[in-house]
């Protein structure tokens, strides 16, 4: 009986992750990615009051988004060329600093990657580079289905 012939994955389209093309969630999150690869995101944030709490200041969830947007990508880039992506199984967001406006820049590395699941971490940081919020998100590598 023949050996059934190993059909290489097909590589996934990279992701379009400018904000005019995210729905309004993450516009509304306002992670702007400036650089992409499997190991490493880069990108920022410039936070105002569309963003703010009924008490002025920043929402946790902004920067959970950013931690969670930032390590899918990066760990979606990583396992691309695999015809898979990367999805969230766990976030821990530490928030720091209490902010009300300002930019915030958000750096996304891998501690380890395996064949079936990523864990990176997050950092974000002010303009005087204190940190504002950190993170680390467990990611599964996924094959889509059909």
């Amino acid at each position: 009986m023949p050996e059934p012939s190993a059909q290489p994955a097909p590589e996934l389209p990279s992701p379009d992750v400018g904000l005019d093309r995210a729905g309004p969630f993450l516009r509304g999150a306002g992670l702007e990615m400036t650089e992409i690869s499997a190991t490493r995101v880069v990108g920022y944030i410039d936070l105002g009051p569309d963003q703010h709490t009924p008490w002025g200041v920043v929402h946790g969830g902004v920067y959970t988004t950013a931690v969670e947007s930032a390590a899918s990508v990066g760990a979606s880039t990583a396992v691309a060329g695999k015809g898979q992506f990367a999805v969230g199984v766990h976030n821990s967001t530490d928030f720091l600093r209490a902010m009300t406006e300002g930019r915030v820049d958000v750096e996304a590395v891998p501690v380890q990657q395996s064949s079936v699941q990523q864990l990176w971490d997050v950092r974000l940081t002010n303009a005087e580079g204190k940190l504002v919020a950190r993170g680390s998100v467990r990611l599964q590598n996924v094959t889509p289905r059909g």
